[in-house]
């Protein structure tokens, strides 16, 4: 029985990480896995360095400042899969005047759950623009991801940020009465962001990945990734990444984020291929994706 850690409900993780199970357990009876919710991806690399989880959900920022030790040692947790990667960007009701990122200064913006990545990569992007979450906005922290939408379409928040594509609370916004207005970095402040923050990608959303959304969306961000603690034996990453292999059209067919969920994406992905788990890796090599 293996364990993976998600997120608070309401959110993207918990419902990938339900698919991941379903497709896994699907694929290898001999393995169980079960999802545990947490506070996010900040609390899922301690828990995975302790010990209390197996496998965790880890949002792209989090994991690179764990990874390469950003503002702390660097992690040995390893990776296991890339999940899917996640552009960054506000919604606002279609009701309302906010067009770009100056609009929202001095609103009320509700960022997500303290302990999600979500909230490190909004830190990122606006560090990027000269801005800062506490001082340039009245910031609103959720004790669950699905308090948000609410607070958008009742008005007492002017704005909620998210990222990825079929994200749970971006959907809930899109669908209410109003309809739903994306707002990312325009092509120039996207440079500003990536000259400070080169780690970050220029990402998009398709267009029709929300309701009313009619035009690709350009961002920034990364990729997430599901981190094992560095003692997973190595026979059970190998059994897990053959599972999630063999399992990536039901997975796909689950969740459509999930699509991007796949082998050869983790090995483009996985910022150094030792980053990887030695069982995972042992079954990309069987497999031809690494030499």
């Amino acid at each position: 029985m293996v364990t993976l850690g998600t997120a608070t409900p309401g959110g993207g993780f918990p419902v990938y990480g339900q698919a991941v199970a379903e497709t896994i357990n699907g694929i290898d009876p001999s393995l169980e896995m079960k999802t545990r919710n947490t506070k996010g991806s900040t609390e899922n690399v301690p828990l995975l360095e302790a010990g209390q989880l197996d496998l965790g959900l880890v949002q792209g920022e989090v994991a690179h400042e764990a990874l390469s030790g950003v503002g702390r040692p660097a992690s040995r947790l390893m990776i296991l899969v890339a999940m899917y990667t996640t552009p960054g960007m506000f919604v606002v009701r279609a009701d309302q005047p906010y067009r770009g990122i100056d609009d929202l200064k001095g609103k009320a913006v509700a960022w997500g759950a303290r302990g999600s990545g979500l909230v490190v990569l909004a830190r990122y992007v606006l560090d990027g623009l000269g801005l800062d979450m506490g001082r340039d906005f009245q910031s609103i922290y959720l004790d669950q991801a699905g308090d948000g939408p609410a607070m958008v379409l009742d008005g007492r928040a002017a704005a909620l940020w998210g990222g990825g594509s079929g994200w749970p609370g971006f959907t809930a916004v899109a669908r209410g009465p109003q309809g739903a207005r994306f707002i990312a970095p325009t092509a120039e402040e996207r440079a500003r962001i990536q000259a400070k923050h080169a780690f970050l990608r220029t990402l998009t959303i398709p267009a029709g990945s929300y309701p009313g959304q009619t035009e690709t969306i350009v961002s920034v961000g990364s990729w997430s990734f599901i981190l094992a603690r560095p003692d997973l034996p190595e026979e059970t990453a190998y059994r897990l990444a053959r599972a999630l292999h063999r399992g990536e059209p039901a997975l796909a067919a689950r969740l459509p984020q999930a699509i991007e969920t796949t082998a050869a994406n983790t090995v483009a992905a996985a910022p150094r291929p030792d980053l990887i788990h030695p069982g995972a890796r042992r079954y990309f090599r069987e497999a031809g994706l690494l030499p």
